[in-house]
């Protein structure tokens, strides 16, 4: 069963609580984890610290001292996520992330054109043909982990990780895609790259996408490349940035 019927509330410590609401990766089991963070959020709850989604849970992080009495804060926390409702959104915002796919910045299409039997044309026209849904974010911050890729692109892993991989790199991992934010290790399957900074600790927020926003991936040229990483850098880039209904925000 993907999903709970009652939320399970699970205490970690004497600072932190996690409401899981499934078993298994599922947008609907994900949008009650949104809604519950948007209800604290809009909520006003005294000594909240920091919210954590994941793909089926929330960890509520509060100051007890702040808090003083927990037993009317869980119990209220409780009574919210049980009227969160496991429907597919069907609005968000959407981020366009343009990427230059193969060539230098996507060493491994070769890889997923020997797997999947697909061009390295087709594959980019599938990459960038749908909407993708970001479960959490992790492993490194910003780290997105992106749901709704065409199965039919589905990769393993590298099978020895990298000890390196650049900042903006897109990958594939089984039937995931994501996109590194920061320099660092890992084996997925590098197709191209994007010239956006998706970590910017003095960025106001620090993270381009987060938890529950869709991603749009676009197909640029090596020049257009360069244009957008020198406006990055110049920090004069504007993301586009759309609603569901394709309409710009």
């Amino acid at each position: 069963m993907a999903e709970y019927l009652e939320p399970k509330v699970l205490y970690a410590g004497d600072s932190a609580v996690t409401i899981e609401f499934g078993d298994s990766i599922d947008i609907k089991v994900n949008a009650r984890v949104q809604q519950l963070r948007q209800f604290i959020d809009r909520g006003q709850f005294n000594g909240v610290v920091e919210l954590v989604p994941t793909y089926r849970s929330l960890t509520v992080y509060f100051d007890p001292v702040r808090v003083g009495d927990v037993a009317p804060f869980f119990e209220r926390l409780k009574k919210l996520a049980a009227d969160t409702k496991g429907e597919v959104p069907k609005g968000g915002l959407i981020i366009v992330i343009p990427v230059c796919y193969g060539g230098e910045f996507g060493p491994d299409m070769q890889n997923v054109i020997d797997h999947t039997g697909l061009s390295e044309e087709e594959i980019i026209k599938r990459h960038t043909a749908v909407d993708y849904y970001c479960y959490m974010l992790g492993f490194t911050p910003g780290f997105s982990y992106l749901g709704g890729m065409d199965e039919s692109l589905a990769t393993p892993r590298l099978k020895e990780p990298r000890k390196v991989i650049p900042a903006g790199s897109v990958g594939i991992a089984g039937k995931q895609t994501g996109i590194y934010p920061i320099d660092s290790p890992g084996g997925w399957q590098l197709i191209g790259r994007t010239p956006l900074k998706l970590f910017d600790p003095e960025g106001q927020p620090p993270f381009l996408i987060d938890a529950g926003m869709w991603v749009r991936f676009r197909s640029i040229d090596r020049k257009e490349y360069d244009e957008i990483a020198s406006q990055v850098a110049a920090r004069t880039y504007k993301p586009e940035i759309l609603t569901k209904s394709g309409d710009a925000k």
